[in-house]
C-alpha cells in the first residue's frame, strides 16, 4: 500500500508542474495585449484608418471573454488539456489567416485576429486558471496569480520581439512566425495541463483534499443560478467600469505618450506596462488571500480612479507613473475576479461562473472605447473614466455589505 506522504508529495509535484507549464503556455496566450505594437504597421501597410485598426483589439478582448465562458464550461466535460489544445491552435490559426489577408479586405482582421484568436486565447486561459485553482484549493489567490501574471508578462517579451520581426521580415511574415511558434508551444505543453480529478480525494488526508472538500461542501451554483443573484450583477458591473480606463489607454500608449511629453519612451512604456500588469496579476490575488477579495478589489479600483484623474493633467514622469499604475490595477482584476467567482458561487462551476462575470469585461472592451471616443475633450474623457471607476468602488462596497446575507442564504 503506497505511503500517504508519498501520495501527497506526488500531488504537490503534479500541481507544481501544472503551475509552471501552465504559466509558460500563458506567456504565449498573452499576445492578446500586444496589439498596440501592430497598430501603426497595420495602418501603414493596409492603408487602414488607425481608429479602425485599434478596434481589432476590442473584438479580440470581447471574444476572449466568449472563449473564457466556453472554456469554463467545456473543461469539466472534455478536460483542461483538450480545451488548451483547441484554444492554442485556434490562436495559431487566427494568426496564420491574418498573414494572408489582402489589403482590400483588411477588415477581416476583426475575424481572424480578433474573433478566432481572441476566442482561442480565452478558452485556453480559463482552462489553465481552473486547473491551477483546483490543484491549490487552499491558495487559490496564489495559484491564479502565478499563471495570470505570466499572461500579463507576455507583452514584455513579445513587444520588442514583434517590433524586431516586423522590421526584419515584414508584417505578414511576422504573423506567420508567430502562428508557427504558438502551434509548437501548444502541441508541446497541452497534455500536461490537467485537472487533479480524483487524486485529491483518493484516500489521502492531505490539506489540499481537506480544503477541496470544504469548498465543495458549500453550495455550488450553476451558471443559471449565478446570474439570478444580485451579487452577480454587482460583481460584474464593478469589473465592467473598473477596466474601462485601461481599454482606452492600451491601444493608444504610443500616441498618448507622444502628446504627454514622453514620446521617446513609447515602446518602453508598453513593455513596462507589461511588467506592472504582470506584477498586479501576481501581487493582488496573493494579497486577497490575506485581506479578502472585496477589499483588494476596492483598493485597486480606487487607485484606477485616482490615476485616471492624473492622466488628465500629468506629463512626462507623472504620466508614465499613472499609466503604469493603471496597468498594475488592470492586471490584477481578471485573476482577482476569478477567485471571487469561486468564493461566492463555488469552485465546481467556477470556470463557467467566471466566464459569466467576465461578460462585464467584454462589454467594457467593446463599448467603452466607442463611447469615450465620442467625447472630443481629452480631459473630459479621463474625468469620465475616473467617475466610472469610482462607481466600481461603490458597487464592490455594496457587494461586501451583502456578503453575510448571501452566505447565510446559500447555506440555508
Amino acid at each position: 500500500m503506497p505511503d500517504k506522504t508519498d501520495s501527497v508529495k506526488t500531488l504537490n509535484k503534479q500541481g507544481v508542474t501544472v503551475l509552471i507549464l501552465g504559466s509558460i503556455m500563458m506567456l504565449f496566450l498573452g499576445i492578446l495585449y500586444v496589439w498596440s505594437i501592430f497598430v501603426i504597421p497595420v495602418s501603414e501597410i493596409y492603408n487602414w484608418h488607425i481608429d479602425s485598426v485599434k478596434l481589432t483589439s476590442s473584438f479580440m478582448l470581447c471574444f476572449f471573454v466568449v472563449g473564457i465562458l466556453t472554456g469554463g464550461k467545456l473543461h469539466l466535460s472534455l478536460g483542461c488539456e483538450k480545451v488548451v489544445l483547441g484554444g492554442g491552435l485556434l490562436l495559431a490559426l487566427g494568426m496564420l489567416a491574418t498573414a494572408f489577408l489582402p489589403a482590400d479586405l483588411a477588415w477581416l482582421m476583426y475575424i481572424t485576429y480578433g474573433i478566432i484568436g481572441g476566442f482561442g486565447v480565452g478558452s485556453a486561459y480559463n482552462a489553465i486558471i481552473c486547473a491551477a485553482q483546483k490543484w491549490f484549493p487552499q491558495r487559490r489567490g496564489f495559484a491564479t496569480g502565478v499563471v495570470v501574471s505570466a499572461f500579463g508578462f507576455s507583452i514584455v517579451i513579445f513587444a520588442p520581439l514583434i517590433e524586431f520581426l516586423v522590421m526584419q521580415f515584414g508584417l505578414r511574415n511576422t504573423f506567420l512566425i508567430l502562428a508557427a511558434a504558438f502551434a509548437i508551444a501548444t502541441l508541446a505543453l497541452f497534455k500536461f495541463i490537467r485537472l487533479p480529478g480524483d487524486n485529491l480525494t483518493a484516500g489521502t488526508q492531505s490539506s489540499a483534499s481537506t480544503a477541496m472538500a470544504a469548498l465543495l461542501a458549500k453550495k455550488q451554483y450553476t451558471m443559471t443560478e449565478t446570474i439570478k443573484t444580485k451579487e452577480f450583477y454587482l460583481i460584474t458591473l464593478s469589473l465592467m467600469v473598473a477596466t474601462a480606463t485601461f481599454f482606452i489607454l492600451n491601444p493608444s500608449f504610443k500616441i498618448l505618450a507622444a502628446s504627454h511629453g514622453a514620446e521617446a519612451f513609447g515602446t518602453i512604456i508598453i513593455m513596462m506596462t507589461g511588467v506592472t500588469n504582470a506584477r498586479g496579476r501576481l501581487v493582488i490575488p496573493i494579497l486577497s488571500d490575506r485581506i479578502g477579495r472585496e477589499k483588494a478589489a476596492i483598493l485597486v479600483i480606487f487607485i484606477t480612479s485616482v490615476c485616471a484623474l492624473l492622466l488628465c493633467f500629468g506629463s512626462g514622469i507623472l504620466f508614465i507613473i499613472a499609466a503604469l499604475l493603471v496597468a498594475f490595477c488592470f492586471g490584477s482584476l481578471p485573476g482577482l475576479y476569478s477567485v471571487i467567482a469561486s468564493d461566492y458561487f463555488g469552485i465546481k462551476n467556477a470556470g463557467a461562473n467566471y466566464g459569466a462575470i467576465m461578460m462585464g469585461f467584454a462589454l467594457s472592451a467593446l463599448t467603452f472605447p466607442m463611447i469615450i471616443g465620442l467625447i472630443n475633450n481629452e480631459t473630459m474623457k479621463f474625468v469620465t473614466l475616473s467617475v466610472m471607476a469610482a462607481v466600481g468602488v461603490i458597487l464592490m462596497l455594496l457587494t461586501l455589505l451583502s456578503k453575510k446575507k448571501f452566505e447565510e442564504k446559500a447555506n440555508a
